[in-house]
Formats: C-alpha cells, sequence, structure tokens
C-alpha cells in the first residue's frame, strides 16, 4: 500500500472492520476515477489484521487492516483502493516474477525494490484531480528518479539504501510483487477470480479508457493500448507459422514404394505405394530492393536459419530467392551469412515467387517491406508473409500503389513487439 506505515508492534489492530467505511472510499475512488469502476468492484476485501495496511493478492482479493481504516480519512483510502487496484491490472505480481527470474533476484528485500518500483510507476500520475494522494506514498523524485517510467525501468534504476529505507514497512501484498504472503488464501480460496474474469476486468477497463480519449493520465492510456494491441512475440508467430504450413495436409507429403501400401493385398498382382512424410521444402524470397535497409537484410539472413530450425533443421530443403524487380537465382542453404543477396532496384516478387515455385516447395517465406504487387492467383503451395514494418507513406515511384499482402498468406510483422 501506498499510504503511511503500518501501525507497528506498539499499535496493534484492535477492533473491528469499518466496512462502511471503507466501502464509502471505494464509492467515491469510482467517481472520481469511473474508468477503474468494473476493477474497483471486482476486488473481494478481506479483513486481515496481520496486514499493516491494504494489501492484494493476484486472484483479486483486498486483505485489509481494521486499525488502518479507522485511522484514515475517506479521501485517502479512496487514494489507497485506486493505488492497490492498480498493481493487480497492471500485472505487477506477473511482472515482477518475470523480471526476478530473468536477473536472478531471490529474498525479500529483491521484492521490497519491486514492491517500491512498482509504486513509482503508479503513483507519478494517478492523484490529483478528486482523488488525494495518501501520507507516505512512494513517489519517484524521492528517489532521485524521473516520471513516467515502469516498473522494470525504475528497478534498474535504484537498490535498497538510505533513500529507500523509510519505505521498509511497504507492503502491498503479492499482488504487487509475486512473492506469496503467509496470509494469502491462496489460488484455492474462496473468491478468487478466475484467469478469465482477470483478463475481462482488464478489457472493460481498458476499453473504458480507450473509449474516452482525454480522460485518463498518459499512464493509463499506454497500458490501455497494449491491452487491446499486445506486444507478439514475431519470431516465434514467424516460426509457428512456418512449422504450421509446413504440417498442413499435403505439405512434405509423397507417394513411396519403400513401403507398400496396405491396400495393395486388395489388388492382385499390383503394389501401390504408400504415403509418406518426408522433410518440407522450403523457399525463401528476400526482399532487396531499395526500400530494404541493409540492417533488414541482416535480420533476413537470421530469419533464414531460424527458419531451417522450424522445419526440423535440414537446411538441404532451404533455398533462397533474393529479388528486387528481378528474381536471382535460388541458392541452396548452407550457410545463411554466405548467400548473396544482391538488388537495390525497384520491387516486384512476383518474379521471386515464380522462381520459387520451380523448386516445388511445400512452403514459400516472403521476407518484404510489402511494397510490392503479389501475385494474381495463390500458389498451390502455402504462403507466410514476414513483413518488415513500415509507416503509411508510399515513397517508391510506381503506376500502382501497394495494397498488402493477399488474404491468403498467413502474415506476420518482423519487429513487432518484444
Amino acid at each position: 500500500m501506498s499510504g503511511q506505515p503500518g501501525p507497528g508492534p506498539d499499535k496493534p489492530d484492535v477492533g473491528e472492520l469499518d466496512l462502511d467505511k471503507l466501502y464509502t472510499a471505494r464509492l467515491l475512488a469510482a467517481r472520481v476515477r469511473p474508468y477503474l469502476a468494473t476493477a474497483l468492484f471486482a476486488l473481494h476485501t478481506v479483513e486481515s489484521p496481520r496486514t499493516l495496511t491494504m494489501a492484494v493478492d493476484r486472484y483479486w482479493r483486498c486483505y485489509v487492516s481494521p486499525a488502518f481504516v479507522a485511522r484514515m480519512s475517506v479521501e485517502h483510502l479512496a487514494g489507497v483502493w485506486v493505488h492497490e487496484v492498480s498493481h493487480l491490472l497492471r500485472d505487477h505480481h506477473g511482472r515482477g516474477d518475470r523480471y526476478a527470474h530473468a536477473h536472478g533476484l531471490t529474498g525479500a528485500g529483491e521484492r521490497l525494490r519491486m514492491n517500491i518500483a512498482a509504486d513509482c510507476e503508479i503513483n507519478d500520475d494517478v492523484y490529483g484531480e478528486g482523488l488525494k494522494r495518501p501520507p507516505g506514498a512512494v513517489m519517484p523524485q524521492r528517489l532521485g528518479l524521473s516520471q513516467g517510467e515502469l516498473m522494470e525501468d525504475y528497478l534498474r534504476q535504484f537498490g535498497l539504501g538510505p533513500l529507500t529505507q523509510d519505505f521498509v514497512w511497504l507492503d502491498c501484498g503479492s499482488g504487487a510483487d509475486g512473492l506469496e504472503r503467509e496470509w494469502d488464501l491462496g489460488p484455492d480460496g474462496a473468491h478468487g477470480l478466475s484467469d478469465q474474469e482477470r483478463d475481462l476486468v482488464r478489457f472493460r477497463v481498458a476499453q473504458g479508457i480507450v473509449g474516452c480519449p482525454g480522460s485518463a493520465p498518459k499512464g493509463w492510456q499506454r497500458w490501455a493500448e497494449e491491452v487491446f494491441h499486445p506486444p507478439q512475440p514475431w519470431r516465434a508467430l514467424l516460426g509457428a507459422a512456418v512449422r504450421s504450413a509446413a504440417s498442413a495436409p499435403g505439405a512434405g507429403e509423397d507417394y513411396s514404394y519403400g513401403r507398400p501400401s496396405r491396400r495393395s493385398t486388395a489388388v492382385k498382382g499390383a503394389v501401390l505405394p504408400s504415403l509418406r512424410r518426408r522433410p518440407p521444402r522450403v523457399s525463401v524470397v528476400i526482399d532487396t530492393s531499395g526500400s530494404v535497409s541493409d540492417s533488414e537484410l541482416g535480420s533476413a539472413l537470421l530469419e533464414v536459419t531460424a527458419i531451417s530450425r522450424a522445419v526440423g533443421g535440414r537446411s538441404d530443403q532451404v533455398t533462397v530467392v533474393p529479388c528486387d524487380a528481378a528474381a536471382r537465382v535460388a541458392h541452396p542453404l548452407c550457410r545463411a551469412e554466405g548467400i548473396p543477396l544482391l538488388g537495390g532496384g525497384g520491387t516486384d516478387l512476383r518474379t521471386g515467387f515464380a522462381t520459387a515455385l520451380r523448386t516445388r516447395p511445400d512452403v514459400v517465406v516472403v521476407l518484404t517491406d510489402g511494397q510490392t504487387p503479389w501475385p494474381d492467383r495463390q500458389p498451390a503451395c502455402r504462403t507466410v508473409v514476414g513483413l518488415f514494418p513500415r509507416g503509411s507513406a508510399w515513397s517508391e515511384h510506381h503506376h500502382y500503389a501497394p495494397t498488402g499482402p493477399p488474404s491468403w498468406a498467413r502474415v506476420v510483422e518482423i519487429g513487432a513487439g518484444r
């Protein structure tokens, strides 16, 4: 929680939880931040004297100290409600787990640091305009940090020390840093939200923010855009698209007499071939026109190697066709870095398709910026298009306008997402 410190050992939590005061504060929070109302009312309250202030778990339970509610004003409690639900909406528990795993962080001290960094991400723009900032809220400037950054950015910029010693009491719960607390009810406890219910709450909140532009701070607008357009792991998508195309019915299949068909017994005097799978043949067409940069061509060669791995590592089954306005020779893949990517002129990948199809591939993969005409007919094999990202401007002077990849191609934007 980002309010004032907890009661401490000399101020034990006593008395019953004042639910009227607590829920009045939640109603105030929903009135001043209407786009968060769905999330605020999705939280289930759990009275918890062992909690110093207010804390959440990843299942959308909010653990509340009766003594904390008693000493806080309704206006400040409204700010705490918004703060705690922000941890859950922004997936700080999942992001904390991923960051800890990636950087080998263990122990309560590192989780405290994550909680502080998550608070900095939330608090820099969540208060004001009808929402009071609770006493003792962690602000980036108190740690000598700039505003408007993410939890992961802040984690790289500070460690525990003199500037953070005033926040050792801080505990927003496992919903803020991913580390389970002893008071957590866990996945099997009552009133927890399922994965689907949590995703639905996030989507509805994002829908409200996107639908009313200007009603939320920039941090919330950025979050809402990512909910609607989540970053995609493009390299995994490209590999999955190639594997899917290569394993489709008819791809990598041929008749062989190496093992006769069992139907041969029904045809006396004849031996029928059986349908056998073989390593799929892949032809990669690389756009080498002047609109494709050297760095993108370098990325294309890296993708050729990845494509080879995606179909079982059989480099002898992969050919590469450099193409601008005219197709070059279809090179067999030995080492991707040894393939000459000649070109630099205009763009017409129809010639690249024609050259690639002469190798009788099961899959054609095209790596391009999309500024090209496309074949009028769908090839007999599967097609995957890896697109280098471009803006809306059209810089090449041709008598046609680019129409984008055809509907029969599986399209993956290269470089999109993380």
